[in-house]
């Protein structure tokens, strides 16, 4: 397996493995052998079975073997042997998201792996300080519209009840994978509620590439560009095509899966413009689609409840 530039060391040669307290960073060192310590008890509690593997006749691994780890996780199998050995290496933001993936981390488990590489997650999911009680009450307050808070990386910071349900169930989405970008490429319940989604996906790109000028190099940008470019084909052929376009309201259509088709404005309300962040609402244009919006946000309540 090929080692990804992510897995760089301190220096040339890692060394022997050694104990909690022996160098000058006692700190460091024991949280390198508490992080060893995770994710072997991590890998050896996932089967086979759950990631796709065959479990095979002479398996005496309880879980996952380190090298089907490392392959999942496309980082190289001596890399992830030292990072279980507790040496110390280096572990890009890059690698760490890739191995919560792996590894089926939940929420409060991911939180634990990045604090103990001593690493700050840039998931949306980590990062959602910037949202103010007087936003969320104004999320709340715009119902039955729907209406989210997003980034400039089409990151899914809140939203309100009907949001939640306008193309499908966001609620039973990961919060680490509410990224518009990653939903409308990769979501079927999303794919499927897009009425002109070859014509979405292409401005959505475009307006990324846009963004991302302001960020070229930042991790959480290059997680996401390398997620969408590994798991969606459609996404490849839309970013070579380098197209940019600047953010723009627009009327846009939704099959709803419970309401139906629904016509709506889209606009963007700037919060705060040096971070791209925004308040997108979808206002209906007609009278049909206002009772079917309406009808959307009393479901939303019901399922919550």
């Amino acid at each position: 397996m090929t080692t990804t530039a992510q897995e760089t060391t301190t220096r040339p040669d890692p060394g022997p493995e050694t104990g909690p307290g022996t160098g000058p960073d006692r700190g460091a060192d024991i949280r390198r052998h508490e992080l060893a310590a995770f994710l072997r008890s991590r890998r050896e509690r996932i089967t086979p079975e759950q990631v796709g593997l065959p479990r095979g006749l002479r398996r005496r691994t309880p879980g996952l073997r380190r090298e089907e780890v490392a392959q999942l996780s496309a980082v190289g199998v001596t890399w992830y042997t030292w990072l279980e050995q507790a040496r110390d290496i280096q572990v890009s933001v890059q690698v760490l998201d890739a191995l919560a993936r792996t590894l089926m981390l939940d929420g409060s488990e991911r939180a634990h792996l990045f604090q103990l590489a001593g690493a700050a997650d840039p998931t949306p999911a980590s990062n959602c300080s910037g949202v103010t009680p007087a936003q969320l009450e104004l999320l709340r307050r715009l119902e039955p519209v729907p209406a989210c808070i997003q980034n400039s990386r089409y990151d899914i910071l809140a939203y309100n009840r009907t949001y939640a349900r306008l193309m499908g169930d966001l609620d039973a989405v990961p919060p680490e994978d509410r990224n518009c970008m990653l939903l409308v490429y990769t979501n079927e319940e999303w794919r499927a509620a897009m009425v002109h989604l070859e014509e979405t996906r292409r401005l959505m790109a475009a307006k990324l590439r846009a963004s991302m000028a302001g960020h070229l190099g930042e991790p959480a940008w290059k997680m996401l560009l390398k997620r969408l470019e590994a798991a969606s084909p459609e996404f490849r052929e839309h970013w070579d095509r380098y197209e940019v376009v600047a953010a723009r309201s627009k009327t846009k259509q939704f099959l709803n899966p419970y309401v139906g088709l629904l016509t709506l404005d889209h606009t963007d309300l700037w919060l705060s413009p040096e971070l791209g962040a925004r308040m997108v609402t979808y206002v209906p244009t007609n009278e049909e689609s206002r009772e079917r919006v309406e009808k959307l946000y009393a479901f939303a309540l019901e399922q919550r409840a």
